[in-house]
């Protein structure tokens, strides 16, 4: 098929969706990526908006004559199959619904870029916005290194882990080293290329450089090597001529990446530190623990997962004793999603994509439309989108919103390059406007009424539970305790009003009261009963989280039905047998107990041999041993 001409003029509703989407990946890159549920506020409404855009121009103005590209519609099931899996199989719907949240986004940008920002003008601004993004947060990896080193955006802390490791506007290195992977070989190739005049080269030499910058300040082994393959590899695919020529380009490209990566290793102390951990730990250690569970998880059950949002709590039958981290996602994508949705899923997404991508690359556009079109940026932009692809294996950059979006933005400008639709105009008949209008409307409907109240509960519930667990880290006065218990459950009882669904929400207001024991012992009981209420409610949307029953399990042991108590707490070991978290719960259970501490004492030693530095467990170990030992 020949080459569509593309409009030669934006409609005005095509610089609206383009404005739209620059101004949200710039917001959501800054907030930490969109990690927390207060940005996602924003982050999902802005989609929403874009998305209604996009309808209207369709309905009311000059977009409703043009076809919907093909490739637009390959995604839909997989979106339909999600919601089903959260509907009707997921054990925990409030965290399916998350994820399914951040797929429909992810889809969502890349349909209205597809089908909404066709003209030279509009794709050349979204890409510079793009970049622009990826730049700054380049330059705030520089300020982080050599100025603050534990400073994160939004008057965070960067975590102790990542000291020395640039993570930029985000608050991971390797969510950073993401998006400037995207983006460094397009660069790279505009600052190469010989055409344009000297000061678009030099721009892009200068861009290309901060991006590179910033990616060695993240001293990311998965994103160094995932370029790494690419780069070397890239002449057996995009080079000219005969095949030992392709090898011989191959071999100077290995030579190249392997020069530039004993250059950092001997020149950047935190290169060489790392390479010596990899080379120490042969390979990785935490991940490959998350990877089996997942592993584990999806052979349970193969064809459809085990629900979407549920690896991190179906890991917990899974964790092995010394580990005792929480994993929250797998660290690899492409596990993640059989976990979660089986191979059901999996071709949906990943093996619909990959369709995609094969169509596209059969369907080359003979001849050129404008500057995007050209061979060696597209070529570049595919190098790019490579890297993320093979990063994905050992991160989770598509539940990062920021990174969501861009790798949306980028794989739909490849498709339009690559599979140029029919430009033929289809007849804008009333049915058709009308129909985009109440999707419109529909859409409109859905955000106000079910997204924004879902994030805003979660951002409510987040924030108090933060609160929770800085008081539980410190030692504040009793009128410090009291003064972050009352807001805490004052947030949490607006959460679960405005969002009733979320079970974590009823289990943490469980908490935030049985806590309140701490400083009003005297209401022990009528605390315990209101405790047992939440946690009830959070149990009956689901029964599979361990936490849950440590809630409901310590409200009963606050209203004297033990035995009651120690039946949730055994529930919660079930579920979690390798949890010292649990275990430590169970141990001051058995330590209510007037008669033998032997049981309770057991339950701590094993608590210890699970995590040797829980503090809390030490202190009950040593009151169980001299209380054993008095006469």
């Amino acid at each position: 098929m020949p080459a569509s001409p593309l409009p030669s003029r934006a409609s005005v509703w095509e610089w609206a969706q383009t404005a739209l989407l620059v101004g949200n990946l710039g917001w959501t890159t800054l907030c930490l990526g969109g990690y927390r549920p207060e940005t996602l506020r924003i982050t999902s409404a802005l989609n929403g908006l874009l998305l209604v855009v996009h309808l209207l121009g369709r309905a009311l103005g000059g977009d409703g004559s043009r076809r919907s590209h093909p490739a637009g519609w390959w995604l839909l099931p997989f979106l339909a199959y999600a919601a089903g899996n959260v509907l009707w199989l997921t054990p925990v719907p409030w965290l399916g619904w998350w994820d399914w949240l951040g797929w429909a986004q992810l889809i969502l940008v890349f349909w209205v870029v597809l089908n909404g920002v066709r003209a030279t003008a509009t794709r050349t601004v979204l890409l510079g916005g793009l970049v622009a993004a990826a730049s700054v947060a380049a330059a705030l990896a520089c300020y982080q290194r050599f100025v603050r080193p534990d400073w994160l955006m939004l008057g965070r802390t960067q975590a102790d882990q990542f000291i020395g490791r640039s993570s930029g506007s985000f608050g991971i290195p390797n969510s950073l080293a993401a998006l400037l992977l995207l983006l460094l070989p397009l660069l790279a190739v505009l600052a190469l290329r010989r055409d344009v005049g000297g000061g678009r080269r030099a721009l892009g030499g200068v861009l290309a450089a901060g991006l590179a910058l910033g990616l060695v300040l993240t001293v990311s082994r998965g994103a160094g090597l995932a370029l790494g393959l690419v780069l070397a590899a890239w002449p057996l695919v995009a080079a000219r001529g005969s095949r030992w020529r392709r090898a011989g380009l191959t071999a100077l490209a290995t030579l190249g990446v392997v020069a530039a990566c004993g250059a950092l290793y001997w020149s950047v102390p935190k290169v060489r530190e790392r390479g010596r951990q990899l080379v120490a730990d042969a390979g990785e250690v935490t991940r490959p623990i998350m990877w089996r569970g997942a592993w584990q998880i999806f052979r349970a059950h193969p064809a459809v997962g085990g629900g979407a949002g549920s690896y991190n709590v179906l890991f917990e039958a899974h964790r092995p004793g010394r580990y005792q981290d929480e994993p929250r996602w797998a660290h690899n994508d492409y596990l993640n999603t059989l976990s979660d949705y089986g191979a059901v899923g999996f071709a949906l997404f990943f093996g619909v994509g990959g369709l995609l991508a094969w169509r596209a690359g059969r369907g080359r556009a003979p001849r050129q439309r404008d500057w995007l079109d050209e061979p060696r940026v597209a070529g570049a932009l595919v190098a790019g989108g490579a890297a993320f692809a093979l990063q994905l294996f050992v991160d989770f950059h598509l539940k990062i919103p920021a990174l969501a979006m861009a790798v949306a933005t980028v794989a739909a400008l490849l498709v339009q390059r690559a599979w140029p639709e029919d430009e033929a105009p289809a007849p804008a008949t009333r049915a058709g406007r009308a129909g985009a209008l109440l999707v419109a409307l529909a859409v409109t409907l859905a955000v106000i009424g079910w997204v924004e109240p879902y994030y805003r509960g979660e951002a409510l519930r987040y924030a108090a539970r933060q609160s929770l667990n800085r008081l539980a880290a410190g030692q504040p006065s009793l009128a410090e305790q009291r003064a972050t218990l009352e807001r805490a459950r004052a947030d949490l009882g607006r959460a679960v009003q405005v969002a009733p669904a979320n079970a974590q929400a009823w289990s943490d207001l469980a908490y935030a009261t049985s806590l309140g024991a701490r400083v009003e012992p005297a209401r022990a009981g009528e605390l315990g009963r209101a405790a047992e209420a939440a946690a009830r409610r959070a149990l009956g949307l689901s029964a599979a989280v361990p936490e849950f029953w440590l809630r409901c399990g310590v409200a009963l042991d606050m209203q004297g039905r033990r035995a009651e108590g120690g039946a949730a707490l055994v529930q919660a070991l079930v579920l979690a047998p390798a949890s010292a978290n649990v275990w430590f719960y169970h141990s001051y259970h058995l330590s209510l107990n007037s008669g033998d501490p032997g049981l309770a004492l057991a339950a701590v030693e094993t608590c210890l041999r699970l995590d040797p530095d829980n503090a809390e467990a030490q202190l009950l170990r040593h009151r169980l041993v001299a209380g054993r030992r008095a006469p």
